[in-house]
Parts: C-alpha cells; structure tokens; sequence
C-alpha cells in the first residue's frame, strides 16, 4: 500500500479477525488509514505497547512491549528505555506517522496501549487517568453515574476533564496535566479525588484493589497514574465482538442511554465527520 514516497507492505488482508461479523485484517487497516488524523495526535512520540492478534480475536493474542530495530524499517521510529522493575532494555515502538500505524496493524496490532507522557518528558505525564471498571457484577450505568460523579468533582476544583469509552465495558476519564506534575503527584491527585467519589457514591463506587472487596462496585482504577503504564488509546479498536472502539464522547453524552456497543469500527469515521475529535484539547 503506497504512502507518499514509502510503500507499507501488507500481507493477507483476506484473513478474519472477527469471526462473528466476518470482519478481516484488510478491514482493520482500512479502519486505521481512514482515522489516521485523529488518532495519530494521541499516539505520537510516546512508546507503545502492541496489543497482537495475529489470528484474530480468537487466536493467541500477546503484548509486545520490546521490539527489534532491525526487523521494523525505518519509518517506525522506535525509542530505547530501561524498565523500571527489572532494570533491562526494551525497546518500544512509537506509532509517529500514518506509515508506522498501517505497518503494525499489519502486525495483528488491534490495539495501541500508549503511555501518559511522551518522549522529551517521560517522567512528566500529560494527563492524570481513572479507569472505571465496571467488573462482572456490576452494570456500565453504574459506571456511568460514577464518572458523572468524578466530573462534577473534576468541575468543582476546576481541573478539565475528558471521557471516553474503553471501548469494552468501562469509561476512562483524563485531567489534563500540562506537563507540569510528577507521576507520584498524579497518582495522588487521583487517589484523592477517587476516594471523594467513593465517599460521595458508596454504594456503587470502590477503590479496592481486590475483587473480592470491592462487593459488584465500579472500581476506580488509579493504577495506571505509573510511568510505564499504558491505556488503550482514544479511536483504538478493541478485540471484542463488534470491533467496538475507545470513543471520546461529550460529557452530555454520558447519560443512561448511553452504550459502549454503539462505537464501532465501523461508524467512527462518519461519527469524527460529524462531531470531529471531541479529545483534541487535550493534546496541547
């Protein structure tokens, strides 16, 4: 597939990726061709771990974190850090250019988990994230009510916030940081403003680490206010039935109608014509 003067080879297309709707690889990089512009501002300069399903969504899926300069060319620029729990190298690829994102989706990459801070100030994220996990016990109203409850709180102190599908059966919400605080006074922004949440809405909201204890509430997760921590990024699809996608919504769209199903693979380009990147502030 020719792009500008670099040609991105793609290999069997034809393959199906999702069984049940019959959707192919071919589909999945056509997806990522066409949503190139909106997704690439939220993928660029930042390492990136590669969620792969070279089979589809039923097939043997594994993240890749560490990749080989020598087998990717040289349009996939790729970024060589130390990993902070064992010490060794790993190199991580950065999805920088339209190229880059039709090269790894042809690697069986459905999804891009990108870190909250890019390179030139790793150590600085550019945005504080709660997870709102539903769990299996509990409902994605619940979830919902939950992240209204967070942006009210969000509101009230005046700090900006952004939601969007997961794309699965939860709602991640940002505060944008500007670069200007450490991953430790991230984290503990969010733990703060989590443990409000559950103080406000404790039937349905818990910052408990394990299952058990959280008893079907929506868990707040904070855990990925950590360098090194990824999240799927905002337009990636998901590997799920329906090829659903993690979609930017309006906070007036959070509402108990609303239904992760409804993002998919595809209807996000009509959608983006339509409503354009609801998350480009955030990216300033």
């Amino acid at each position: 597939m020719p792009h500008g003067k670099r040609a991105v080879p793609l290999t069997h297309p034809d393959k199906v990726f999702w069984p049940e709707e019959g959707y192919t690889k071919g589909d999945l990089i056509a997806y990522y061709e066409q949503i190139a512009p909106y997704i690439l501002p939220h993928l660029a300069g930042r390492p990136c771990s590669l969620h792969r399903f070279p089979d589809g969504i039923r097939g043997v899926h594994f993240f890749q974190k560490n990749v080989r300069r020598e087998t990717l060319p040289r349009f996939v620029e790729t970024l060589l850090l130390r990993a902070k729990t064992t010490g060794k190298p790993v190199r991580y690829a950065m999805c920088n250019n339209e190229e880059s994102l039709l090269y790894l989706a042809n690697f069986g990459c459905i999804e891009f988990h990108p870190w909250n801070s890019r390179k030139g100030s790793l150590v600085k994220p550019d945005f504080i994230v709660f997870d709102l996990d539903p769990g299996p016990r509990s409902s994605f109203g619940d979830a919902v009510e939950v992240a209204r409850v967070l942006h009210r709180i969000l509101d009230a102190k005046g700090v900006a916030n952004y939601v969007k599908t997961s794309g699965k059966r939860g709602l991640h919400v940002y505060a944008p940081t500007n670069r200007k605080i450490s991953y430790a006074a991230a984290r503990a922004f969010a733990r703060a403003a989590a443990e409000e949440v559950v103080r406000r809405a404790p039937r349905i909201a818990s910052v408990e680490h394990w299952p058990k204890d959280r008893k079907g509430k929506v868990f707040i997760d904070i855990a990925r206010n950590a360098e090194g921590q990824t999240t799927a990024a905002p337009y990636s699809v998901r590997p799920v039935p329906g090829a659903t996608v993690s979609t930017p919504l309006a906070w007036s769209e959070v509402t108990a109608r609303l239904s992760p199903k409804r993002f998919t693979m595809q209807n996000m380009l009509a959608r983006l014509k339509k409503k354009g990147d609801l998350w480009r502030a955030i990216m300033r």
